[in-house]
């Protein structure tokens, strides 16, 4: 857990936020040790960080600080590295390698202190790094600290640039500083929370009076390779690309009288949030899902499917228009089957079988592109779901996830919640839900069509499945998450469940002759 930062002046407010320099004022040695303790939290194994500037500015002092840090030890004996040349120490997560390259005459003087060997893994520190040239990797945060004998005998300067890899990094954390400051949160207690299968990472905020809050940090995906249309995958599947989707979504679901999170502060260019906690609370416990929690947040996508929801919404003085989920989108998920989880089970299909698969997914889906449409949240299920007790009605149904939003069928995210992913939503209790959602929607218009909705849901029942299996192998195979391999079995047997709707009949075929594990899940 990190601890409450110590006020560090930021100079050069002119100075772009995207830059890979940023310059801090330090006025005495507690703001120093700040610092340290700040750069603590960025760095990690495999980092090179080198240390340049002034005469005694303190760069052995604030490396000894930066390490006790890391090794969580205050009492840490560090000593100078002058002599020695190379300290190396065993922090709990990962070594750190302390270098003073002072003495050394030569670059290659380095090979004889086993350099390659002791950093490799660890976060290396390096003072007077001009001594080893160009052996140094691109990649590195250097920090100068420059003494200003005007301000004060404690009062330093600091220059810290990112360089390579670095630079992104660097930006990053010169947003998150300045957006705390902005918000009023800067002397918050900042704590890691989980990430998720994305590049979305999540801190907890805690300042002293006790409020809390979230720091939501969602940077612009990068571009993957195109691969189709000149498109990368993420743009055909309609992803959110940055932090503003989340934002809007946000607002529009608040509109609704739904318990979507606050934004306290945003910066829409970097991607970052300070955002409502919403706490903790659960919709599943150790038997799995809680019945009268799954039924409000049946109940609240009944809301939304009775609503006449737009696809513009308001985005700050901008307007955020939110994408279809159209064919292509539909299409490329279900494909991510026949390019990742044949590859798990060890299936080769012909070009034939695969275009068989597409076009008969094709004619399905097309039911669902022309039918009616609302906001799919597309992530609606248990791990983004927290029971609000202290709250009324619907809005004890806290939602966290929402920025793939587009417009689609409403069965998908019915699908999604009752067909959940993550735990296992048992049969009786699904049918007791849907005929729940069905006399909500029924209250609200009395021109629902049950039978007609049935179809829906099991057809994007089963293009969610597919696609989750898809998900799950490529997190396996390609990201090295196997944890995600655990729930497989489960998105099996919903998809053999959702196949044997008459609508599927011939996908049905399809499945059986060629992945006929799907329907061996269960035994």
């Amino acid at each position: 857990m990190m601890e409450p930062r110590h006020r560090m002046k930021t100079a050069g407010q002119n100075e772009d936020l995207n830059s890979s320099v940023w310059w801090l004022d330090l006025p005495d040695e507690a703001a120093t040790a700040a610092l340290a303790r700040h750069i603590s939290e960025l760095v990690t194994s495999g980092d090179l960080l080198t240390l340049s500037g002034d005469l005694g500015a303190g760069k052995t002092s604030f490396a000894r600080a930066l390490i006790r840090h890391i090794c969580r030890d205050e009492e840490l004996e560090v000593p100078s590295p002058t002599f020695t040349l190379m300290q190396i120490y065993s922090g709990p997560s990962f070594p750190v390698v302390h270098a003073d390259l002072y003495r050394i005459k030569s670059a290659d003087e380095l090979v004889e202190l086993g350099w390659d060997e002791a950093a490799e893994g660890a976060l290396v520190i390096v003072e007077w790094p001009d001594r080893a040239g160009d052996k140094l990797p691109l990649d590195r945060l250097d920090i100068a600290l420059f003494v200003e004998p005007a301000q004060g005998d404690t009062w330093r300067r600091a220059k810290l640039t990112g360089h390579g890899a670095f630079a992104q990094k660097l930006a990053r954390a010169k947003g998150i500083d300045r957006l705390l400051v902005r918000a009023g949160w800067a002397d918050a207690r900042r704590s890691f929370m989980l990430g998720d299968a994305s590049s979305r990472a999540y801190e907890r905020l805690q300042k002293p009076d006790g409020q809390q809050a979230v720091l939501m940090i969602s940077p612009p995906r990068p571009d993957g390779p195109p691969v189709r249309y000149g498109k990368p995958y993420s743009a055909i599947a309609r992803l959110a690309e940055d932090i503003r989707p989340f934002i809007a979504v946000a607002e529009a679901l608040r509109a609704q009288d739904l318990s979507a999170p606050n934004i306290h502060a945003a910066d829409l260019e970097t991607g970052l949030a300070i955002i409502e906690d919403l706490g903790s609370d659960p919709f599943v416990d150790a038997k799995g899902p809680i019945a009268e929690r799954y039924g409000e947040a049946v109940a609240v996508l009944a809301k939304l499917h009775s609503t006449q929801l737009p696809e513009a919404i308001p985005l700050g003085a901008d307007t955020y228009r939110i994408p279809p989920y159209d064919i292509d989108a539909l299409i490329i998920e279900v494909e991510l089957l026949t390019e990742w989880y044949t590859q798990h089970a060890s299936i080769h299909l012909s070009s034939g079988a695969a275009a068989t698969f597409i076009n008969l997914w094709r004619a399905v889906l097309k039911e669902m592109v022309d039918g009616p449409k609302t906001w799919v949240l597309r992530d609606y299920h248990s791990p983004n779901l927290i029971w609000l007790a202290d709250r009324e009605g619907l809005q004890r149904v806290g939602i966290i996830d929402f920025q793939d939003c587009v417009m689609g069928s409403p069965a998908y995210d019915v699908a999604s919640l009752l067909q959940d992913a993550r735990v296992t939503v048992p049969n009786e209790l699904e049918l007791k839900l849907l005929s729940h959602y069905a006399r909500q929607r029924l209250a609200r218009d009395p021109q629902f069509d049950m039978s007609l909705f049935a179809r829906a849901y099991a057809i994007m029942a089963a293009q969610r499945a597919t696609k989750i299996l898809g998900i799950f192998a490529r997190l396996d195979r390609r990201d090295r998450k196997p944890q995600y391999l655990a729930h497989m079995p489960r998105i099996q047997n919903y998809l053999a469940k959702s196949l044997q709707h008459p609508a599927l009949s011939e996908l049905k075929i399809w499945y059986e002759t060629y992945l006929p594990a799907v329907f061996g899940a269960g035994s």
